[in-house]
């Protein structure tokens, strides 16, 4: 039996999904694609569509709530992230606001300069700088452990030279999830003087990072995958921030929460966001007591010991088998939630379909992780079955999915 401290039971009665009827007798395993909301934020959402759906920050009651909505959605996250609300940023997802920040970047930048890329990453935080060799910028390209898919650090320190301006990787791949050493990687990078910009979206769903601990100048994730609406978040040091080109409309240069956005935020969106803080506050409250500046690493140590359980067991389980290659590390405490495999007979998606029919909701393809994909030998095209859960995944649901992938295996 797969045990952990966390109330499942009290988890699961904060996310609607799971009172749907039409989801009754399913078990969500694509998380890495877009968590379920939680119910603090949905019901945000739904009152701020009912009676705050103005433009905000007027001086009339509804239009000065909704402007206050959207400033508390920001400090709130800025706690959890460990700085503060004007490095907080929002915009329509993490891709967008990547290829805007490469935008951005155009002002720090000059022919010659030096970017290294990786090809662990999800091509949205790959393909938005490489373009960047087409204004004479020098492209270098962190390359993975072919076996493995793991960076091997040893390989970072070539590629830095005196022309080296940023370096840009995942906190953790999408596909191969192994946890970067983000600390000391951007520990490396500040000691040669280079900029980080570090993808956090298959990392934040297990825990909403301590930005200021691990050393990155820029931190993007994606909202709809950390139990909130579909925005990306990223976090950008004061610092950087005052010497970033402004992409918003030139009136509105000093205002920092609008250089960054091309087009106009969606309040509503925005607003509906606080609500992540707010269920990670009654998720600490009810499991522990203590200082509230210490909740935010509470809670973080509260959902990764409440996954790493369940990861080691399908890790073992995959171990096992001989008819699948594990992408990424079988140690559970040196990955995120994430569990991709090659399965070397029936096609991913057969297998996908198969367990859907079990009532198990799993994805197939390749993710937009081509890159990593061709550099370990997998074929793109075909792509791997991706297992992905996070802390409201139940033990009796992973005990299931186990038995579920046996069952097709015989």
């Amino acid at each position: 039996m797969i045990e952990s401290r966390l109330d499942v039971d009290f988890v699961r009665r904060q996310f609607p999904a799971f009172a749907e009827p039409s989801l009754a007798g399913q078990a969500f395993f694509e998380n890495a694609g877009g968590s379920y909301p939680c119910g603090q934020v949905v019901s945000r959402l739904n009152e701020y569509y009912r009676r705050l759906k103005v433009q905000p920050y007027y001086p009339y009651p509804a239009s000065t709530a909704a402007g206050e909505w959207m400033d508390a959605a920001r400090a709130r996250l800025a706690e959890y992230l460990g700085v503060t609300s004007d490095e907080v940023h929002f915009g329509p997802s993490t891709s967008q606001n990547t290829y805007v920040l490469a935008q951005a970047f155009r002002t720090l930048l000059k022919s010659g300069d030096e970017i290294i890329v990786t090809d662990q990453d999800h091509e949205a935080n790959s393909g938005a700088w490489r373009r960047l060799a087409a204004q004479g910028i020098v492209v270098k390209e962190w390359r993975v452990d072919p076996e493995t898919g793991t960076l091997p650090l040893a390989a970072l320190d070539p590629l830095l030279t005196d022309r080296t301006r940023l370096l840009v990787f995942p906190h953790a791949s999408n596909v191969v999830a192994h946890i970067n050493p983000v600390a000391q990687i951007t520990a490396t990078a500040r000691a040669a003087g280079v900029i980080t910009v570090v993808d956090g979206v298959a990392w934040a769903p297990h825990g909403l990072p301590d930005v200021p601990q691990l050393g990155a100048d820029i931190y993007l994730f994606s909202l709809y995958k950390t139990y909130g609406t579909h925005q990306g978040l990223m976090v950008v040091r004061r610092k950087l921030m005052d010497q970033l080109g402004n992409e918003g409309h030139y009136f509105n240069a000093g205002e920092l929460s609008r250089r960054l956005v091309p087009a106009g935020p969606d309040h509503a969106q925005i607003a509906a966001a606080r609500g992540i803080a707010e269920y990670f506050d009654a998720l600490d409250a009810h499991h522990a007591t203590g200082d509230a500046g210490a909740r935010p690493q509470r809670v973080r140590e509260l959902l990764r010991h409440a996954e790493t359980p369940l990861l080691g067991a399908l890790l073992e389980y995959l171990q096992r088998r001989t008819d699948v290659r594990l992408l990424g590390p079988a140690n559970a405490q040196e990955r995120a939630a994430t569990v991709s495999f090659v399965t070397h007979a029936a096609d991913p998606s057969e297998v996908v379909k198969a367990l859907a029919l079990r009532g198990f909701m799993t994805g197939y393809g390749n993710f937009y992780a081509v890159r990593v994909l061709e550099a370990m030998g997998v074929d793109p095209t075909r792509g791997v079955v991706r297992i992905s859960f996070v802390h409201y995944t139940s033990p009796a649901e992973v005990t299931a999915l186990i038995e579920a992938l046996d069952s097709l295996s015989a």
